[in-house]
């Protein structure tokens, strides 16, 4: 190699190093500034009635936490946080995003009825769900260890669940005894994701799949076991007065990459409604009321909230434009 060459080779990975020292430090000073100065405007999570989400807008940027009144979805306030994926409920959010300390990482970063940071833990992979208990105690992540879609079977997840009460951590449900009627479930391939909290901090229910199926599993932390209810549902949302679920159902002949309708599944009963939606979507639903289910679907920008009728009829309406990950704080 000639010395010309290695001046060149030098002064290339040079530029490399400081690239990514810039972007390192603007990254850092992002997170530290919207965990220290707080909110654009007074936006929090603990107020009853709005409905809190990723938001989208021509001066904030993508990706920012934002609010509305859930009976005046029109004004939108925009926090400085930037999350991949967010939920929150009674006080506590969880902010999924880019690790600070290494680039092509994510942390799960807990957050307080401010929006300032009161925790974070390393994910396993890429983000794809995350879900608060409607105490606040509780809260589930879910991430891709391989792969990037549920539409096929060639992905990994991992999925855990933190009690910020006790600090005890369950970072791969995959370790939960598995249960189909009476038959012990035993196998390599099986995955967990798309958490839903009932309301005693002690139930959830969860997609499982194994063998190239999909069940609606009902789960308990303190036993660690997870319990199939039904097959072919996926991303479940448990109703705020406990007795129905909300998933997407694959349906033959939907588009291949997102094969998903949304279904309401009465816990009691058994019985299974479709909802008027009629689009596919790759989303876990939300309830804006125990009559109602919101969920996303994409937009013209990054998404938009829609909502329907959880007993199938009417028509679904439009209620949030250019959001994602909506979560409705309740009382």
């Amino acid at each position: 190699m000639t010395r010309t060459t290695r001046l060149t080779v030098l002064a290339l990975v040079t530029a490399l190093l400081v690239g990514l020292a810039v972007v390192y430090t603007l990254r850092a000073a992002g997170d530290a500034r919207a965990g220290r100065d707080g909110d654009y405007t007074t936006l929090r999570l603990d107020r009853p009635g709005r409905i809190v989400f990723r938001g989208t807008t021509a001066d904030a940027g993508r990706d920012h936490v934002a609010a509305v009144d859930a009976a005046r979805p029109a004004r939108r306030d925009v926090a400085s946080r930037r999350c991949l994926v967010f939920h929150a409920a009674h006080g506590t959010g969880v902010c999924l995003q880019p690790a600070t300390l290494a680039l092509g990482t994510y942390d799960a970063v807990l957050l307080d009825a401010n929006l300032r940071e009161k925790g974070r833990h390393p994910l396993a992979g890429t983000p794809s769900r995350a879900r608060v208990a409607p105490s606040g105690r509780l809260v589930a992540w879910t991430s891709f260890v391989n792969g990037e879609s549920y539409a096929g079977l060639n992905f990994s997840t991992r999925t855990a669940i933190l009690d910020t009460r006790t600090g005890r951590l369950d970072d791969n449900l995959e370790s939960y005894a598995l249960y189909r009627g009476a038959e012990s479930i035993h196998a390599p391939d099986v995955n967990v994701w798309g958490v839903t909290f009932a309301a005693d901090d002690n139930t959830f229910y969860a997609t499982v799949a194994t063998g190239g199926r999909t069940w609606l599993a009902r789960g308990d932390p303190a036993a660690r076991t997870l319990r199939t209810v039904r097959e072919n549902a996926e991303c479940p949302s448990l109703s705020p007065d406990g007795t129905r679920v909300a998933y997407k159902k694959r349906v033959p002949g939907a588009d291949a990459d997102r094969p998903w309708h949304l279904f309401v599944l009465t816990l009691a009963t058994g019985v299974e409604t479709p909802l008027a939606e009629t689009r596919t979507l790759d989303d876990q639903a939300e309830w804006l009321d125990d009559g109602n289910v919101v969920y996303s679907l994409p937009g013209d920008l990054r998404g938009d909230v829609w909502t329907a009728r959880a007993d199938g009829t009417g028509r679904p309406t439009l209620l949030i434009p250019h959001a994602l990950s909506p979560a409705v704080l309740r009382g």
